[in-house]
């Protein structure tokens, strides 16, 4: 018999399958990045709709297969339904979930990655802090989580962006977004960041050419 097992996570990639089925990519906490399969989640009023759909996070309870796992039911914190509303803001958190597909792993804890796109799609919704700076906070925070940064930045700054860049790579992730920055500051830290991606990200994110395409 199979188990039936309780997972953390959030919806991070949803697809259709057949007529009414959806086939779901959740980050887990437990067990890092797995496939789900959610039966009739196309049918008006299933149950599975809402759970079914991306930035859904919550509870999940799945049953386990030989190489997936099918949602028995779900109970959903947050769906993040502001913003979703809000298309600069829906593209920024596609683009989160996109990066962190591209990190997660199965069978691996997924609690740092899950709670860093968490608190950076809270952060969108801040009107204090800029869309673009939360941006690159998580960018750099991802790369440090999967050890693939520099301690420093990877060329001379200010002080300030010194400070700024260092902040993000030592601090806890629910502090990450605290504080906000000059222009110039931000520059500066923008073009670092964008030079570790360089190094270290080997993928094209098809939500980030959609979200520079929004923005420019």
């Amino acid at each position: 018999m199979r188990d039936l097992v309780e997972l953390t996570g959030m919806v991070i990639k949803s697809t259709s399958v057949g007529e009414y089925d959806k086939r779901l990519v959740i980050l887990t906490r437990e067990r890092g990045r797995i496939t789900a399969f959610a039966r009739g989640a196309k049918r008006p009023g299933n149950s599975f709709m809402g759970p079914s759909r991306p930035f859904a996070f919550g509870t999940f309870k799945l049953l386990e297969g030989r190489e997936a796992y099918n949602l028995q039911g779900a109970e959903i914190s947050q769906y993040f339904e502001e913003l979703v509303m809000d298309m600069e803001g829906a593209c920024y958190g596609q683009y989160f979930l996109e990066f962190g597909d591209y990190y997660s792993r199965e069978n691996l804890n997924g609690e740092g990655m899950l709670l860093l796109i968490y608190q950076s799609l809270r952060a969108l919704l801040k009107p204090s802090i800029p869309n673009s700076l939360v941006q690159r906070i998580f960018e750099l925070k991802a790369m440090v989580l999967n050890g693939e940064y520099t301690e420093r930045p990877p060329k001379p700054v200010s002080d300030s962006a010194n400070y700024t860049w260092e902040f993000v790579v030592a601090s806890p992730i629910e502090k990450l977004y605290t504080f906000a920055v000059t222009d110039a500051v931000f520059e500066e830290f923008r073009q670092c960041v964008e030079i570790n991606k360089t190094r270290y990200v080997d993928t094209t994110f098809h939500s980030l050419e959609i979200l520079r395409t929004l923005i420019l």
